[in-house]
């Protein structure tokens, strides 16, 4: 289990920072090494990860409701509130209670004795509230990382198409030079020649659209750590390097343990806290008096004293105590609902994966080789005037197409392969210099 539950430490839960930062690190990483596009101004996926984990604002928010919580334990710790009183008695009557000589003072202090453990029940409840806080920070953490993960995912896959758009614009100047050379030599129409050069502008305008859209894919995912204009030029990465997954009933087996499941544990301590809190209000407050009365008109003074407690508090506090019980129950059922959800998520991602990494092995060992071959032996047929233009040109494609589909393959496999990472909070099992054939 990567992700540590909090410790208590009498005060507060102490957060696992480090721990978590080093756990979403290691759960990610390991699916992109370091490979392809590598500079000095490349940008990998852990340093997107770390800076993230830095510099997001919204993971910022939870010191701050841990530094109320810390607000909300002082007052919770505090006995009842001391209160002073004045009370004047016989003053401004008539008669023989005119004016204040026969007035009586009464200056009191009076507070409460609180029954039922109530001060250590408030304290218990904002107690929970800090492992509750601590879990949805590790929850948060792990989604936001795995949304940092997808973007550079998919930016990575935007970056290798347009490497095969620049091969493909390479390739259409080169069928443009040779069929305008045929056609000086007469062995083929100028429509094939304006043809070829349609569809070498055709790829320069993909090339650029592609440029566009990588330049809104890297400030979106610079967006991220609150950059807004991305300080890296490409990304360091390698879209074919797969680790292996375990089986479905093993990697379902970790999300009971995942972050998205520890919160409901946070919350079942805190509603268990709530209910306890609630029995103590059943638990009926004695309220004290004690004070010194004055006697103007024979200037003697005397000691009062008072006691009060409410009747039938128990009764009176059943419907709080069925409402926090209730409250508590209830969690049962979310987390299972939860549990239920992610099961269908869960296998959904790891099915997803499979048939994409099978296809990219298909695709990398039969389809591209045998489109890469049959596109040379199409060239050499069409430069001999054995096939026609279009049979050339509908090779070209077929290799383009299909080194595309390759590309959109790894990355749903990585996609997916971050996904399962992501609600078991663990990483798959790495293939040390290897990807996943």
């Amino acid at each position: 289990m990567l992700v540590k539950t909090p410790v208590e430490t009498g005060r507060r839960c102490v957060p696992y920072r480090l721990s978590v930062a080093v756990a979403c690190l290691l759960a990610f990483t390991v699916s992109i090494l370091p490979a392809a596009h590598a500079g000095e101004n490349a940008l990998t996926l852990s340093d997107a990860l770390s800076s993230t984990l830095a510099q997001n604002p919204r993971l910022q928010v939870f010191d701050l409701r841990l530094d109320g919580l810390d607000g909300r334990r002082l007052t919770a710790d505090q006995n009842p509130a001391l209160t002073a009183g004045l009370e004047v008695e016989n003053a401004l009557g008539s008669g023989d209670l005119q004016g204040v000589d026969s007035a009586e003072y009464t200056l009191a202090l009076s507070s409460v004795l609180e029954l039922g453990g109530k001060r250590q029940a408030r304290v218990d409840l904002v107690d929970t509230r800090y492992g509750l806080v601590e879990a949805e920070r590790r929850a948060e953490t792990l989604d936001l990382l795995g949304q940092v993960t997808q973007r550079f995912i998919t930016t990575l896959a935007l970056q290798e198409k347009l490497s095969l758009a620049a091969e493909a614009v390479t390739l259409a100047e080169s069928t443009h030079e040779i069929v305008a050379g045929r056609a000086e030599r007469g062995a083929t129409p100028r429509s094939e020649v304006l043809r070829a050069r349609a569809a070498l502008r055709q790829s320069r305008v993909a090339q650029a659209r592609l440029e566009a859209e990588l330049e809104s894919r890297k400030m979106a995912l610079a967006s991220l750590w609150g950059e807004t204009t991305p300080d890296f030029q490409t990304l360091e990465g390698d879209l074919f390097q797969f680790s292996t997954a375990d089986s479905f009933e093993a990697l379902y087996q970790r999300v009971s343990d995942s972050p998205a499941i520890q919160v409901f544990a946070s919350e079942e301590r805190l509603r268990d806290a709530e209910v306890q809190l609630a029995r103590s209000q059943s638990e009926g407050d004695i309220r004290w008096q004690l004070g010194i009365r004055r006697f103007e008109e024979t200037g003697d003074t005397a000691l009062t004293a008072g006691v009060s407690m409410p009747l039938f508090s128990g009764r009176r506090n059943r419907g709080e105590v069925q409402a926090a019980q209730a409250a508590r129950n209830e969690i049962q059922y979310r987390r299972e609902d939860t549990l239920l959800r992610l099961r269908a998520r869960l296998f959904d991602a790891w099915h997803r994966r499979q048939q994409a990494v099978a296809a990219v092995q298909q695709m990398r060992e039969g389809v591209v080789p045998d489109l890469t071959e049959a596109l040379e032996l199409t060239r050499d047929a069409y430069e001999r005037g054995r096939y026609t233009y279009v049979e050339w040109i509908s090779a070209q494609r077929e290799l383009l197409s299909a080194r595309q589909a390759l590309v959109d393959a790894a990355a749903t496999a990585l996609l997916n392969q971050a996904l399962l990472e992501q609600l078991t909070a663990q990483p798959l099992a790495a293939v040390p210099g290897a990807s996943e054939r």
